[in-house]
């Protein structure tokens, strides 16, 4: 789960009469991905495509560019018997192809001429307010006219302060017209000074209300025609031998091998090359020997150990030159031999540089959370993939966060709606992810007893069934539960320094690649470092620096703090454990360690070190998010349930007006113990604007949980843990072939 699924170089060689029944095997099993040749062979060249290729391109290029434009999808095809033959399939498809090149002409002038129209109609609707004959806006030769939006009062004080004559104003919903005995420059530079801004008297004549309704007219005409458009568009190798590699998944080789040999016998050969780890710089580190320890270069009975030449269109083939050197390529049907030339030194010479492909090798509840991590990038070939990581932490920290059962419910019937209804796997991933978080969130409702933030679960299942004082856990939104908030920022600590020290670890595995010495100065030391520092903070020496609740949380009452030197009282209690911190010595041990790891830190990377050596401090306190997005999402619920219920407060606990009245309240505790009354107590029209906040309001709370949990949950993993260990940049897996959907063969 931890590595890519692990992928092993094959080759198939054969002569050239079998190549198209190997093509059509390999194709449907959908196996091979195929190799690039690199051209690097003297003698040996790209094959050419099979007979009939070039034809079946041009036939999938139109069929495409007519799917591109009649926007055909999926859901618009339906399951048909009809058998059509490859002859009449072509006459179709150029049938097919003219009439959609037709409509589509004249889909384009109609939407052309409609956007020409809808522009003239919004240029004459200020004109339509005046009411002004459109005939009488323009010809004159000692008038100028200006109209267009603007101030009539401004207007008419730019004309009075200026030199010109005779002049007269026409104004309806700030529509002006002016019409002035002067040259058009000089009007223009009058109306600079006013509140006016001109707009483009059209041509036309006569009353231009009637005009507009022509261009409507004319409109609605485009339309229907526009409509009628779409809707039928909506109807409407050597000469003897080939050579092929490419990878495929290691444990899926044997049945690779035996459909090839099922399809043509012993006319082809099939040599399992390597099985394959890399290092980061591309260089193999491993080559796992295979056919019972034998080397899979060597060259036996005239077969083929190796590939010697390919193309990467699935069309594999090989020009094996007779003076190429060894054995002439065979065309008796049997398999082709390879050039010693093809060989370097005897050992393995591959056609093309390629790193293996990368298949993520997760369980199939892991595979939405395999998104997450290509955000990044895909895991390159050599490194971990952090996916199950991610599935055991990201809904985790989620659900701790939102911690609410309706929360959590709708989040999954969200997530399912998702990953049932869409038909695209990026949505379904979404969808997966969405589950996984909803059921989280619920599970740590149930343990905070909370269902759209009310508590009514602890009254019935923790304190009536399971008989416990209250839920086994708390927010820590109240005053009387404030040590609970205090824990969770400890417990947010000590899951930061497990976060990242797996972190460092998977690190620490990738750098032993380049050595031991390496893997501890590049992540060993930061382990020791950071857990060093953070020994030293959770230990008594020191105590007078440090904060008091970080020795009571999980103490018990009556123990002394080592802060105070006083008993710990219950009410400073979230959990009694009994720690009170770690003995001084430990962290003194931890100092030690903390300089340890910064030597280290600074032999391998010097004085920037000493300046980084801070990031144990801060990556850590990163995770104080957490417990900081925890109580902003329970307080969001609790003022929507505060202003649908009203509250009180009594002994430092907040309760909903949800079955005691406001004057109750006050005449039993005291006017300053009411919070709010709340919505519902406020008669029929508060009830009704409560009904409307309540629902708002919990939406809202269920929306921003994605935004701030969720995006706090994301950051945490690649800023923080990421950020330790992983590169990305591997190469997607890509098998030749083709699963059939719409169609079938005869």
């Amino acid at each position: 789960m931890l590595r890519p699924e692990r992928m092993s170089r094959v080759s198939v060689t054969g002569s050239k009469p079998v190549m198209d029944d190997v093509i059509e095997v390999a194709h449907d099993l959908g196996l091979l991905h195929v190799t690039e040749y690199d051209g690097t062979w003297e003698g040996f060249e790209p094959g050419d495509p099979i007979e009939g290729a070039d034809e079946a391109s041009g036939k999938l290029v139109t069929v495409r560019a007519l799917k591109s434009t009649l926007g055909v999808t999926g859901e618009d095809v339906s399951p048909t018997n009809r058998v059509i033959t490859e002859e009449a399939l072509g006459e179709e498809l150029e049938a097919v192809r003219a009439d959609v090149n037709e409509l589509d002409d004249r889909h384009d002038e109609l939407r052309d001429e409609l956007r020409d129209v809808e522009e003239r109609i919004d240029l004459m609707e200020p004109f339509v307010a005046l009411g002004i004959d459109l005939d009488l806006l323009s010809g004159y030769d000692s008038l100028s006219v200006r109209a267009g939006d603007g101030d009539p009062d401004s207007v008419q004080r730019a004309l009075a302060d200026s030199d010109v004559d005779a002049y007269e104003t026409y104004a309806a919903d700030d529509v002006v017209a002016v019409f002035a005995y002067t040259d058009d420059e000089t009007l223009s530079d009058i109306l600079v000074d006013a509140t006016f801004t001109a707009v483009e008297i059209p041509d036309g004549e006569g009353d231009p209300e009637s005009y507009v309704e022509e261009l409507r007219h004319r409109e609605r005409e485009l339309g229907s025609k526009l409509s009628t458009v779409e809707d039928e568009m909506e109807v409407a190798t050597t000469e003897n031998a080939f050579v092929a590699e490419g990878w495929l998944p290691t444990d899926r080789y044997d049945e690779f091998e035996a459909s090839i040999t099922d399809a043509v016998g012993d006319h082809v050969e099939i040599a399992e090359l390597e099985r394959a780890d890399y290092d980061e710089d591309g260089h193999p580190v491993d080559h796992e020997e295979v056919h019972g320890g034998e080397d899979p270069t060597a060259d036996e009975g005239g077969g083929v150990g190796q590939p010697t030449a390919a193309n990467g269109r699935g069309e594999a083939g090989a020009d094996a030159e007779a003076d190429a050197g060894g054995e002439e390529a065979r065309t008796d049907g049997g398999a082709a031999a390879i050039p010693e030339e093809a060989r370097a030194d005897g050992g393995m010479v591959t056609m093309g540089g390629d790193d293996p492909p990368v298949v993520q090798n997760n369980p199939a509840v892991g595979k939405p959370f395999e998104m997450l991590v290509r955000v990044i990038n895909r895991p390159k070939y050599t490194e971990f993939d952090p996916t199950f990581i991610l599935l055991l932490t990201f809904p985790a920290m989620f659900g701790f966060m939102i911690g609410d059962v309706a929360y959590g419910l709708l989040y999954v019937l969200i997530g399912w709606a998702l990953y049932t209804k869409i038909d695209s796997s990026g949505w379904q991933a979404l969808g997966g992810l969405s589950i996984w978080s909803g059921a989280f969130t619920m599970f740590f409702g149930l343990l905070y007893g909370e269902f759209f933030g009310l508590h009514f679960i602890t009254s019935i299942l923790w304190e009536g069934v399971v008989g416990l004082h209250g839920a086994p856990m708390h927010k820590g939104l109240q005053p009387v539960d404030i040590n609970f908030a205090r824990a969770w920022l400890v417990v947010s600590f000590a899951f930061g320094l497990l976060h990242l020290t797996v972190g460092y670890a998977l690190g620490f595995l990738k750098e032993l690649r380049h050595g031991a010495r390496a893997a501890l100065t590049e992540k060993g030391s930061w382990v020791l470092l950071m857990g060093g520092v953070w020994l030293f903070i959770f230990s008594t020496a020191a105590s007078a620096k440090k904060p008091a609740f970080m020795f009571s949380v999980f103490g018990a009452e009556g123990l002394l703090n080592p802060r105070t030197g006083e008993e710990i009282a219950a009410e400073a209690v979230a959990y009694p454990l009994g720690f009170t911190g770690f003995p001084e010595v430990v962290g003194l041990a931890g100092l030690g360690l903390a300089v340890l790891g910064l030597v280290l830190l600074l032999g391998g990377e010097g004085i920037i070190g000493l300046l980084e050596s801070l990031n144990v401090l801060v990556n850590v306190l990163s995770y104080a998010r957490i417990p900081a997005v925890l109580l902003a999402k329970a307080g969001m619920a609790f003022v929507v349930n505060l202003l649908f219920f009203g509250a009180y407060t009594h002994h430092g606990e907040f309760h909903f007006l949800t079955g005691d009245a406001p004057g109750y309240v006050i005449s039993e505790y005291g006017a300053e113990a009411l919070m709010f009354p709340g919505l519902i107590h406020m008669g029929i029209i508060g009830i009704l604007f409560g009904v409307v906040v309540f629902i708002l309001g919990h939406l809202l709370v269920l929306a921003l949980g994605v935004t701030s949990a969720g995006l706090q949950a994301v950051r945490l993993e690649y800023v923080e843990f990421f950020g330790k260990f992983y590169d990305g940049g591997g190469d997607a897996f890509v098998p030749f072939g083709h699963e059939r959907t719409y169609t079938a063969e005869e």
